[in-house]
């Protein structure tokens, strides 16, 4: 994606120290934008007039088991003709899934991670003063004010450090060893760091679910020691954080012990032909296209999932 450097990452920068004056705030969310699919649902999301939008990973479908990674570099130099024009104006941020990682259901064990990371770095434009290009994984976070008010994102990576799966695909199981891990020491440390700063309000961005349980492919469950010590975690802020996910090829919002997860996907590859639900799923999934919604007013914010004509198939309100 080539844009106007200089100039984005100065308003990047102005944007970072500054807090935003607005009525409204608005974050675009989506994930799994095949670069060999068409992708008309920009049209719906361009009216949105949006603030920020954030890819969720799965970005592009460029999967190199090989190493060469050349099917990766293809879809990259492929998605950067595709993307709109309209994501020149606004904020983006993104993370990695399986697919832009370069391995399906990839995780720490990849061979090529180091140059995959490189590639991705190349692509969004990451300057070599961020910390992602000198250190391993993707993750990072920014501090934001709205409406005088301290908001906290934060972007894991749930690729490079991760533990091997167990059980075949589609029906994985829990890997129990006391050593398996989805973030790594070195991501729980920055993390548990992160959470000791204040903040008046929490978004935390995984590519992979959080909350869900009842389905067999990946998802934090998987690794029931990190899902519990997340949870741990963030105990003391549930009522002031809002999970957000992607790599389903379908939608949802989700509710756990007073902890709320958005999952949007997909932007332009709908997966699933059969139905899902889940314990902790509030309505129904949605297979269609779609993409998320997250509005930040003075004192609430809205979670929406929209389909690919812009409109509402689901929605929550919260209180901070």
């Amino acid at each position: 994606m080539k844009y106007h450097l200089f100039i984005k990452l100065f308003l990047i920068q102005a944007i970072i120290s500054s807090p935003i004056e607005a009525d409204l705030i608005k974050l675009g969310l989506g994930s799994c934008l095949d670069q060999d699919f068409p992708q008309p649902i920009w049209n719906s999301i361009e009216k949105e007039n949006l603030n920020y939008f954030i890819f969720l990973g799965d970005n592009v479908y460029g999967d190199s088991p090989d190493g060469k990674l050349d099917k990766l570099k293809y879809a990259y130099k492929k998605q950067e003709s595709l993307l709109p024009n309209f994501l020149n104006d606004i904020n983006v941020l993104s993370i990695w899934d399986d697919h832009d990682y370069g391995l399906n259901d990839g995780g720490g064990s990849y061979s090529f991670k180091k140059e995959s990371q490189k590639m991705f770095l190349d692509f969004w434009e990451i300057p070599s003063y961020d910390m992602r290009s000198s250190r391993e994984g993707i993750y990072f976070s920014q501090n934001k004010t709205f409406f005088n008010k301290k908001f906290k994102l934060i972007f894991l990576d749930t690729r490079y450090f991760r533990s091997p799966l167990v059980g075949p695909k589609g029906k994985y199981l829990k890997n129990k060893s006391p050593d398996s891990t989805i973030l790594g020491i070195n991501q729980w440390d920055w993390l548990e760091k992160e959470l000791d700063e204040y903040f008046d309000f929490l978004v935390i961005f995984s590519s992979i679910q959080i909350i869900p349980e009842d389905h067999g492919f990946e998802k934090w469950g998987n690794f029931p020691n990190d899902r519990n010590k997340f949870f741990s975690l963030l105990e003391k802020n549930v009522n002031k954080t809002v999970l957000v996910s992607g790599d389903r090829h379908l939608g949802g919002i989700y509710k756990k012990d007073g902890f709320i997860e958005i999952t949007a996907s997909s932007l332009n590859k709908p997966g699933s032909l059969f139905f899902e639900t889940d314990k902790y799923l509030l309505g129904k999934t949605y297979r269609q296209e779609n993409y998320g919604i997250i509005e930040i007013f003075e004192s609430s914010i809205e979670l929406k999932l929209k389909n690919k004509l812009g409109k509402t198939l689901n929605s929550l309100s919260i209180k901070y």
